[in-house]
C-alpha cells in the first residue's frame, strides 16, 4: 500500500499545493499581507477537517455490528469513487480557469470587507475540498490492507504529503518548473484504475452485508495460481490486490461492476486527454505564483 497511497496524496496534495500557492502570491501582489494570517488560518480549519473525518471513519463505526460496517464501509467505497471520478473530470475540463477564478474570489472579498474575514472561507473552501476528497479515497484505499501493512500504509501517506510540500514551495519561489498537465494526466490515469478496485471492494461489502446479491457466486477462483507466500507470483499478486484490488475470488457482481466503472471513464478520459491534451492550466497555475514569488520571495509565510 505504500505506493498507491504515496501517489493518491501526491497528487491531492501537490493540488491542494498549488490553490494554497495561487491565495498568497495574489495577497502578496495585491499588497495584503496583512490577511495572510487570515489566509493560514483557513488553510489550518481545512487542514484538521480530513483528519478529524478519518478519525471518525476509522473508529467511528466500531462499535456498531459486522453487517452495519460492512454497509457503511461499501456505500463510503462507492462515494470515494464518485467523488475522485469528479475530480478527475472537474481537473480535465475546469483547471485552466482555476486561477483566474480563485483571484476573482479574493479580489470581491477584499473588496466587501477590508478586515479580510472573508479570505478565511475562501481558503476553507479552497483547500478543504481537496481535504475531504483525499481523506475519502485514502481511506477506502487502506480499508483492505491497514491491519497488514500498517507501516507500509502510513508511510506511503506521509512521505506522499511531504514531496508534495516541498514540490509546491519550490514551485512557488520559482525554483522547480514541473510539466503539471503531464503529472495530472498520468495521476488521472491511475486514479481510475485505483477507483475501479474500489468499486469492486465496495461491492464487495455490500455482498457481505447482505445487501445486494451473490456474495460466494464466484466469476472465477485463481487462489490456487497465486503461488506460495514469498514467490515472484504471489508477490505480484499482492501488490496487485494492495494498489488496484486485485483479487483472485471475485464475485460476478463485483466483475460486472468494475468492467461498469471501468470501460466509460477510461473512454471518456481517454478521449478528453486525445482532444484537449493535458490540462496545461495546472502548469499556468503553478508558474504564476512561481513569478510572483521571485519579486517578493520574503512572502512566504513560515509554515
Amino acid at each position: 500500500m505504500f505506493l498507491p497511497n504515496l501517489l493518491i496524496a501526491l497528487r491531492e496534495g501537490l493540488e491542494a499545493s498549488l490553490v494554497v500557492g495561487i491565495l498568497v502570491a495574489y495577497l502578496v501582489k495585491s499588497d495584503r499581507r496583512d490577511v495572510l494570517p487570515k489566509l493560514w488560518l483557513g488553510i489550518g480549519i481545512a487542514a484538521a477537517v480530513p483528519l478529524v473525518l478519518g478519525v471518525i471513519l476509522t473508529w467511528g463505526p466500531k462499535t456498531l455490528t459486522f453487517q452495519a460496517q460492512e454497509i457503511i464501509g461499501g456505500v463510503l467505497s462507492l462515494l470515494a469513487v464518485a467523488l475522485t471520478t469528479g475530480m478527475i473530470f472537474w481537473m480535465s475540463t475546469h483547471a485552466r480557469a482555476m486561477k483566474g477564478r480563485l483571484e476573482t474570489e479574493l479580489d470581491r472579498s477584499l473588496r466587501r470587507s477590508e478586515n479580510g474575514w472573508g479570505v478565511v472561507v475562501i481558503a476553507m473552501v479552497a483547500v478543504g475540498r481537496e481535504g475531504i476528497e483525499t481523506a475519502l479515497i485514502l481511506w477506502a484505499t487502506v480499508k483492505s490492507s491497514i491491519e497488514s501493512s500498517v507501516w507500509a500504509t502510513t508511510g506511503g501517506i506521509v512521505v506522499g504529503f511531504a514531496i508534495a510540500i516541498v514540490l509546491g514551495v519550490l514551485i512557488y519561489r520559482g525554483a522547480l518548473r514541473l510539466n503539471l498537465g503531464r503529472f495530472f494526466t498520468w495521476t488521472g490515469a491511475f486514479l481510475i484504475l485505483v477507483a475501479a478496485g474500489i468499486t469492486a471492494y465496495g461491492i464487495g461489502d455490500l455482498q457481505e452485508a447482505s445487501v445486494l446479491p451473490g456474495w460466494g457466486t464466484l466469476a472465477w477462483d485463481c487462489s490456487a495460481h497465486v503461488g506460495s507466500a514469498g514467490s515472484p507470483i504471489n508477490w505480484l499478486y499482492t501488490i496487485g490486490n494492495a494498489m488496484f484490488q486485485v483479487n483472485a475470488q471475485p464475485t460476478v457482481l463485483q466483475v460486472i461492476a468494475w468492467l461498469a466503472y471501468f470501460l466509460p471513464v477510461a473512454v471518456i478520459f481517454w478521449q478528453r486527454t486525445r482532444r484537449t491534451g493535458p490540462p496545461r492550466s495546472a502548469s499556468t497555475a503553478a508558474s504564476a505564483p512561481a513569478d510572483r514569488a521571485a519579486e517578493a520571495p520574503e512572502a512566504v509565510p513560515s509554515r
